[in-house]
């Protein structure tokens, strides 16, 4: 009687979804089974420190920003007086130069608008701690904003739930495992083949995989995926003592999953 050409087992790609903020969980609904489509919302995690450090914040940046305005008003009225007395330094300069104007008008002229720069730059210095603090705040509620958002428990890929480790009104942490989930809807089956075996196969290849269904065999069209570069002993689960020493090739099989196949679920492989 032929025998397969490769055995192995169903894998998936397991994906454990972990809390990403600290406090209780208000929602999450999840429940072991469940297919869950990509950036689905799920849960909550309780938001209601976040939210009130963000409006102290927020009152912060109001006074910061009274603070401002009041060095800009004082900038906007230096500005206007500077640019009166400009507009008189350029006569009195002018008067001068007719012989209208003496030294001393001069020198007073050119004296006050030397103290209007300089109490203008003095605004401006005055304002820069301020503008600072202003930045600080903005950052510091970028970084509360985020926190929230990362308290919407959103589910990352589309899958089915393989384990659910936490429970509503449970108090969770950053890190935490909540779920597991892995997309099923396509199996990878790895299979091992022999070095005489490996020149019939290659990636791309359509080949029979075939799982105990009763008392016949359930037939899936499988497709090669990925062949190992390096050889290694057969593993401990496959067949015989004897076929255990052999140096073997792993192989992936893509299979379709219909619902039937089970991660760990042992199958055969038969090229075509």
């Amino acid at each position: 009687m032929k025998k397969a050409d490769g055995y192995g087992n169903f894998e998936a790609t397991e994906v454990t979804i972990s809390a990403e903020a600290n406090g209780k969980l208000l929602a999450f609904n999840v429940e072991e089974g469940n297919q869950l489509e990509a950036n689905t919302s799920i849960g909550i995690i309780d938001t209601t420190q976040l939210y009130l450090s963000k409006l102290q914040l927020l009152a912060s940046k109001k006074t910061i920003a009274s603070k401002s305005a009041n060095v800009l008003s004082q900038n906007s009225i230096l500005q206007e007086q500077l640019k009166t007395t400009l507009i008189e330094q350029k006569r009195i300069k002018n008067m001068f130069a007719e012989n209208a104007a003496t030294q001393r008008q001069v020198d007073e002229i050119n004296g006050k608008v030397n103290v209007l720069k300089q109490q203008i730059n003095s605004v401006g210095t005055q304002n820069a701690p301020i503008s600072n603090e202003a930045k600080s705040i903005d950052a510091q509620v970028a970084k509360i904003n985020d926190q929230i958002q990362k308290s919407y428990i959103i589910n990352p890929i589309k899958g089915t739930v393989l384990a659910k480790y936490a429970q509503t009104n449970e108090i969770t942490s950053f890190g935490k495992p909540l779920y597991k989930i892995a997309d099923i809807s396509e199996m990878t089956l790895r299979v091992y083949v022999s070095e005489t075996q490996l020149p019939q196969l290659k990636i791309g290849q359509k080949v029979s995989v075939k799982i105990d269904n009763g008392n016949e065999m359930k037939n899936f069209d499988g497709l090669v995926s990925w062949i190992s570069s390096s050889a290694e002993f057969t593993p401990k689960v496959i067949q015989t003592k004897e076929e255990r020493v052999n140096l073997v090739y792993a192989v992936k099989v893509k299979v379709k999953n219909d619902g039937s196949l089970k991660i760990g679920m042992p199958a055969e492989m038969w090229m075509n």
